[in-house]
């Protein structure tokens, strides 16, 4: 049986699995590189260093999510052509797609090399961290073509069926990140902008490869640069499913950036054990996004070949599966919490602390971040992008502002400002339930 089979037909809970495990593994050995230029920062840079780095995280995802969003068009269109079997419509897609991924990542070099400082400075960034902050930032934006590159060519081969691909290259790519890390910071003294510099080769590198990749490719999904071009027709329907995704991403940022300057409010060591929690719970959320983007697939291609039957199934499969997954690692997390942030800044009891409150709210709460997107994937794949955008915009991001603004204000505290994140999942994926469910019924309907 070929991948596209596996995902229109058979048993949907072990073919899932079989489809996502590779997209676990791809996140976490991307969290697992990024942890590594967090943990050579903080051992051997200090904590200074850590916190510059910590403080640019929530800004660089505000600039870069709305374009990350247009990968999820690109999964939806693959993957409804590639149901339907329209050959001509997957290799238009694969172009189309190349081409946004190009424009988006040059845009967004210029637009971060420019605004950097100023939005740091706007976050309320301590002084002693800002100037290193700034730096680390600027290295980071020249590697958005390539960073958005990868992912627009990872998109295309998920939702085409293989998710093998871009597993290997991004182990490649992260190996070579490792050991840039150690040469540029221990050896070379580099500090942040060390990490910064080793962080964009390793994209170059992964980029290079996934074109590589997509020019001998022997499949609808193959790539000529002579036919790299934005269709218009195509554009229309990356943007529709993409855009809202794109917007309630970078929305979701600004509502990060406003908690992140709260945060800065209680002074480096606090941005510190913030920045070392996040990344550890990371771990648990890139494992749960897998199914996500497993929605995307399986829902778009099932829908896109009239298998409608199917997606009752699919849908209560992926709530399952992601919310075992949340529970058990979350868990594991939580457990090896201190010997975990010990990593990134060992002995420093204080960034520790700060990192284990975080930690006991986000954690034990985690799987209802990951059913709540993983309802999300499947309305994109049955190709409703507008309505969840603005139920989780208002749902997750207003509801957090509105947190900031009234209870934080009455009890200024992190464990407060955290409390705001499981308070919004819930909300967010219940409406988000009810949605799904009169969608899904009127497509079944409509295909009987």
């Amino acid at each position: 049986m070929d991948k596209n089979s596996r995902i229109i037909s058979g048993n949907v809970f072990v073919n899932m699995l079989i489809f996502s495990f590779p997209i676990i593994l791809t996140g976490i050995l991307q969290l697992l590189y990024n942890a590594a230029d967090i943990i050579v920062v903080g051992r051997y840079a200090g904590s200074n260093s850590l916190a510059a780095v910590g403080a640019t995280s929530s800004l660089i995802n505000l600039f870069t999510n709305l374009f990350i969003g247009l990968s999820s068009g690109t999964s939806v269109c693959v993957a409804h052509f590639t149901g339907e079997k329209n050959s001509n419509a997957v290799s238009k897609s694969v172009h189309t797609s190349v081409g946004i991924s190009l424009i988006s990542g040059i845009f967004l070099t210029i637009l971060g090399l420019f605004l950097s400082k100023l939005m740091l400075e706007v976050m309320s960034t301590p002084d002693d961290i800002i100037n290193e902050a700034t730096l680390y930032m600027q290295i980071i934006f020249l590697g958005m073509p390539a960073s958005l590159l990868f992912n627009f060519g990872a998109a295309i081969l998920r939702a085409s069926g293989d998710t093998k691909t871009p597993l290997i290259f991004l182990s490649v790519s992260g190996i070579i990140n490792v050991i840039l890390n150690l040469v540029f910071v221990i050896i070379f003294k580099l500090n942040a902008a060390g990490v910064g510099i080793a962080t964009i080769i390793s994209q170059y590198i992964s980029a290079a490869l996934i074109v590589i990749h997509l020019m001998r490719v022997e499949s609808d999904c193959k790539l000529n640069p002579k036919n790299i071009r934005i269709d218009k027709h195509i554009l229309v329907r990356i943007l529709r499913i993409g855009l809202p995704a794109g917007f309630q991403g970078t929305l979701f940022s600004i509502s990060n950036v406003l908690i992140q300057s709260s945060i800065n409010g209680f002074g480096y060591l606090a941005i510190a054990g913030n920045s070392a929690a996040s990344n550890v719970e990371g771990f648990t959320y890139t494992a749960m996004n897998s199914f996500h983007q497993s929605m995307l697939t399986f829902v778009g291609q099932n829908v896109g070949a009239k298998k409608t039957h199917r997606l009752k199934k699919i849908i209560l499969t992926g709530c399952a599966q992601v919310t075992i997954v949340g529970i058990v690692l979350g868990f594991v997390c939580l457990f090896l919490g201190a010997p975990l942030l010990n990593l990134y800044t060992p002995g420093d009891n204080e960034v520790i602390a700060y990192g284990l409150k975080r930690m006991s709210i986000i954690l034990p709460t985690y799987f209802t971040c990951g059913i709540m997107d993983v309802i999300v994937g499947a309305l994109r794949g049955m190709g409703s992008s507008l309505v969840p955008m603005i139920v989780t915009v208002v749902g997750v991001c207003g509801l957090r502002i509105v947190w900031i603004y009234t209870i934080f204000e009455k009890i200024p505290t992190l464990e407060c400002l955290y409390t705001s994140y499981p308070v919004s999942w819930i909300i967010t994926s219940l409406i988000n339930a009810l949605l799904c469910i009169y969608i899904a019924r009127k497509i079944i309907r409509k295909n009987q």
